[in-house]
């Protein structure tokens, strides 16, 4: 019976957090900034495998025996570090609209 009770409790909790509208603007400002990225870095990383495998564009020579194939793996490493230091940046945001959620569930 307690245990009933238990779960009774907290899909109410969790219904009433997901309706709310400090909840719903955490999940549209994180939706806002991961899908544009996400597809960003997929986009960014399979066009190294689908370019050099399709076509000829990256065989050029950069500097010295240096391709731009070489040059566009290392991109990729800067790619990653930068999306993931973007994302430190912008977590701060999310920590604070997650706070004001929490915040709000205090005092209702």
């Amino acid at each position: 019976m307690e245990a009933n009770k238990i779960k009774d409790t907290s899909e109410n909790d969790y219904s009433s957090i997901a309706q709310s509208a400090s909840f719903q603007a955490l999940l549209s400002e994180k939706k806002k900034f991961i899908i544009p990225i996400t597809i960003f870095f997929f986009c960014f990383y399979f066009a190294l495998p689908i370019l050099t495998s399709y076509s000829t564009v990256l065989n050029h020579k950069f500097i010295g025996s240096i391709s731009w194939a070489w040059v566009f793996a290392f991109l990729q490493f800067i790619m990653t570090w930068g999306l993931c230091m973007l994302y430190s940046k912008k977590a701060s945001k999310f920590d604070e609209l997650a706070n004001k959620v929490v915040e709000e569930r205090g005092n209702s």
